[in-house]
C-alpha cells in the first residue's frame, strides 16, 4: 500500500480506502478461485496494483472515456485503474466464468459503480472504446485483430485512441509482426522497483 501512495500521493481518502481493501479481498478470494499465483498474492501491491497502474503514467483517462479491459483475469489492469479513474467507464471481459465472478465481486465489495464485468470473448464484443487495455494475454498482432474494430472515432485525449499494453522482456520481434508504428514506454522510467526493469507499456494507435 506505501508503494501506491508513492507513486500516486494526490489520492483521496476515498480512493486510498480502495485501494487498502484490495489485499484483504483478493487474499480471501484467491483462496477459492485461482485468479493470482500463490507467490504473487504476497506482492499484490507491487506486481499487480501498481503493475496495472503504469498505464496512468502514460495516459491518464479523462471523465466519461470507456476502456476496455481484455483478458482481464482476475481484474487487472482494470479494477487498479477503476479506482485511480472513477469518473471513466470500464468494460472487464475474460472468457473464464469463475474469473470474472472475483471480479463482479470485488467491484461490487469496493462499490466500484464504474466497473462493468462480462464473460465475453472480445472478437464478439461491438461496443466502441477510446482505449483498450490488456496485460500480456497474446502476441500483439492477434491481439490488433480482436479489437481493431472496438475503437471509438472519438479522441479526445493527449494519445490518439488506441491500445494500452502491459507487456515485459524484448519486444522487437512481436512488434513488427504488427504493420503499424507502436511506441514503448519503459515502466522503470515511472517505478524504481526492481520487478519494473522488463516492465513496458506498448502504445498501439488504431
Amino acid at each position: 500500500m506505501e508503494l501506491i501512495k508513492k507513486y500516486f500521493p494526490d489520492l483521496s481518502a476515498t480512493q486510498l480506502d480502495k485501494f487498502a481493501q484490495l489485499d484483504e479481498l483478493y487474499t480471501s478470494w484467491n483462496a477459492k478461485v485461482n485468479v493470482i499465483s500463490r507467490q504473487d498474492i504476497e506482492t499484490l501491491y507491487e506486481r499487480h496494483v501498481l503493475h496495472s497502474l503504469g498505464i496512468a503514467k502514460v495516459q491518464a483517462f479523462r471523465p466519461g472515456t470507456n476502456i476496455l479491459d481484455v483478458g482481464t483475469g482476475g481484474g487487472f489492469p482494470g479494477i487498479p485503474l477503476a479506482i485511480l479513474f472513477p469518473e471513466a467507464q470500464f468494460h472487464l471481459v475474460d472468457s473464464i466464468g469463475k474469473k470474472i465472478r472475483v471480479v463482479q465481486e470485488v467491484a461490487q465489495a469496493l462499490q466500484l459503480d464504474n466497473v462493468r464485468a462480462e464473460q465475453v470473448r472480445a472478437e464478439k464484443l461491438t461496443d466502441y472504446y477510446e482505449f483498450v487495455v490488456s496485460r500480456a494475454v497474446t502476441r500483439m498482432a492477434p491481439f490488433v485483430d480482436w479489437v481493431r474494430n472496438n475503437i471509438s472515432r472519438n479522441s479526445y485525449h493527449d494519445l490518439k485512441n488506441g491500445i494500452l499494453y502491459l507487456k515485459g522482456g524484448d519486444l522487437e520481434e512481436e512488434l513488427a509482426e504488427v504493420n503499424r508504428k507502436s511506441y514503448v514506454y519503459n515502466l522503470s522510467d515511472y517505478f524504481g522497483e526492481e520487478f519494473f526493469e522488463t516492465k513496458k507499456v506498448v502504445y498501439l494507435p488504431l
